[in-house]
């Protein structure tokens, strides 16, 4: 068991990458940009360290401006921030990935990006618009691009050098299989849903073998019915440890060996997920063998179009 004191600043090195990922990590997705500067900031004084964020959530600025200001007044250096951002599905045509890029990039205020993400596996109609839909309402997809060719576009990005790692985002096992086939460049990430209701074992196998961080989105469930922190062996554990249900998932979700998002705009909630202690070996073994409940929340993974945004809470 990880000691209660350094479990929240674990660090996972990049097998297929650069540097080391911290495995606690704050979600941006907060639709409102003055709510995400303020979150951003509060995150950093609470102690986090990686900070996910995507040219679809329409909020890089915000995210770059609270960063700018912690590392001009020293609250955290510029090297000891792990910074994640994705390529929206309208860019995946190799041409406009480093446009795509290059403007998260400015956007976020920053010389570099560790980890840059196919947010999604499914190309868009490229375009400005996001969200392209048809006159019935269904997405235009793009069928004159693969994943693979956008896959060698990232593959520059690193040859570049302002790219530290790459991976992929809401991508199912076997489309993971295809690219790890073929990549000259490894897969350092591999974002997707999963909490304890939704652990992806299989997938978390593969991603070891390969050396291939598994990052968690969603890890408290989003209080989304069923609702995760409600389970009865999460609440005795948590009642057991002294800690609470959200922080018990979490701990499960580092001592694992994965890294984990959540987000939040409440400050006694960014600090309570950052504040994780060490599970003693049967209180892990129980959450494996005692939830039987199986549920996915975000059917990204079948359309490319997120299935939900995300409560702040």
């Amino acid at each position: 068991m990880a000691t209660p004191d350094t479990l929240r600043y674990t660090r996972i090195p990049l097998t297929h990458g650069s540097g080391a990922m911290p495995a606690v990590g704050f979600g941006t997705l907060i639709p409102d940009p003055l709510a995400t500067k303020q979150a951003t900031r509060i995150a950093l004084e609470a102690g986090f360290r990686h900070f996910d964020c995507a040219e679809r959530y329409r909020n890089e600025e915000a995210v770059g401006d609270a960063l700018r200001a912690a590392f001009g007044e020293g609250t955290a250096r510029r090297e000891d921030v792990f910074i994640t951002t994705k390529l929206w599905n309208t860019n995946h045509r190799p041409e406009r990935v480093k446009p795509a890029f290059d403007a998260s990039r400015r956007r976020l205020q920053i010389d570099y990006i560790d980890c840059y993400l196919i947010h999604t596996p499914f190309a868009f109609q490229p375009g400005d618009d996001q969200d392209p839909r048809d006159e019935l309402g269904e997405v235009i997809y793009d069928p004159g691009v693969t994943l693979v060719e956008t896959w060698r576009a990232l593959e520059r990005l690193v040859d570049d050098g302002q790219c530290k790692s790459i991976g992929l985002s809401d991508i199912t096992l076997e489309k993971l299989r295809e690219i790890v086939a073929v990549a000259r460049i490894k897969p350092a990430v591999v974002q997707v849903e999963s909490h304890p209701y939704l652990p992806e074992w299989e997938l978390l196998d593969f991603c070891r073998e390969h050396g291939i961080i598994l990052l968690a989105f969603a890890a408290l469930g989003h209080s989304l019915d069923p609702k995760v922190l409600e389970d009865p062996v999460i609440t005795t554990i948590a009642q057991r440890v002294h800690k609470t249900p959200a922080q018990v998932a979490l701990a499960w979700a580092v001592q694992r060996g994965t890294a984990f998002l959540t987000t939040s705009t409440q400050p006694h909630r960014i600090k309570e997920s950052f504040e994780i202690s060490g599970l003693a070996e049967d209180a892990m073994q129980e959450i494996r063998d005692s939830i039987t409940t199986n549920v996915r929340f975000n059917t990204v993974v079948r359309t490319g179009v997120p299935g939900f945004i995300p409560r702040a809470n």
